[in-house]
């Protein structure tokens, strides 16, 4: 086996488990619009804080997600397109089969 075809597999697996939940998905959907803080997201997305609070640090730390401190709040944003382009992808192709059927 290539050594560079297998690291390629690997990090598409591992971004792919990253966007394995309905919730990162939405997450993502809403950082598309503009970085957000942790309430604006709580207030789109109907999960509690705790659970916020996982799914972000999880993307922040796969490197999808970038944030900031402001004050006593944190700010996400998007930090790798890929997820994004990815995540298009995806919910578009399922969304137009939806659609039909």
């Amino acid at each position: 086996m290539n050594a560079e075809i297998d690291e390629v597999f690997e990090k598409a697996a591992e971004l792919f488990a990253v966007l394995s939940t309905p919730v990162r998905l939405r997450i993502i959907s809403e950082l598309c619009q503009g970085e957000r803080n942790v309430g604006q997201l709580l207030d789109q997305i109907g999960v509690s804080q705790p659970n916020m609070s996982q799914h972000l640090n999880i993307m922040y730390r796969s490197g999808i997600l970038g944030k900031r401190r402001q004050g006593a709040q944190m700010f996400y944003r998007i930090a790798d397109e890929k997820a994004v382009v990815v995540c298009r992808a995806m919910c578009s192709q399922v969304a137009t089969e939806t659609a039909v059927n």
